[in-house]
């Protein structure tokens, strides 16, 4: 039997995104953010939700792009600081020790350290409640080496990515196969 547990913000498990922006002065900035995921396959777009009054929010806003990076399990300290503390007052590269790199592509940083990243211009923005999500084009997917398999494709396993539980507040490690998309439903 199921229990009622009111209306959250809650699906299982959200991914870690740390999303990259320039402010108007050119400093580079990160912040953490959990509430987001691909929204569409043609054109490749993915959306993030942030609330306004985050410096990440004004810096998208202003630049109309910015980078989704894909933080490892390594790198969980340092993709955690950037969800605690404002850009307004902290440069999130300095205190973390990650470096920003100009994204080729779009008007947005790239955090080097980080294994997987999304280069994103805005083609939505959509009010909503508490938050506004905003909506990238993805004009391209870096990928480190070293999370690549034989074949030229992502090793999930690799990259172990993180996700985050809006449950308990926890991260938490993926990578683990279990099964062939679109095959192992099949009738035998």
């Amino acid at each position: 039997m199921k229990k009622s547990i009111g209306a959250k913000a809650l699906v299982m498990p959200t991914p870690v995104f740390v999303i990259g922006s320039y402010g108007d002065d050119g400093t580079p900035n990160i912040m953490t953010a959990a509430w987001g995921g691909i929204c569409a396959s043609e054109p490749p777009a993915i959306a993030v939700s942030i609330r306004p009054g985050r410096c990440t929010h004004e810096n998208i806003v202003a630049s109309k792009a910015f980078t989704v990076n894909i933080p490892s399990v390594s790198l969980l300290k340092q993709a955690d600081f950037a969800g605690m503390f404002s850009g307004y007052d902290t440069d999130k590269f300095v205190e973390t020790g990650l470096t920003a790199e100009s994204s080729t592509l779009v008007h947005a940083p790239l955090v080097v350290e980080f294994p997987l990243i999304l280069e994103c211009t805005l083609i939505h923005t959509i009010e909503l409640g508490t938050h506004t999500q905003f909506i990238g084009q993805i004009l391209d997917v870096k990928a480190d080496e070293s999370i690549m398999n034989d074949l030229g494709g992502l090793d999930t396993a690799k990259l172990a990515p993180l996700a985050f539980s809006p449950l308990d507040g926890g991260y938490y490690a993926l990578g683990e196969y279990v099964g062939k998309a679109f095959s192992v439903g099949k009738p035998a």
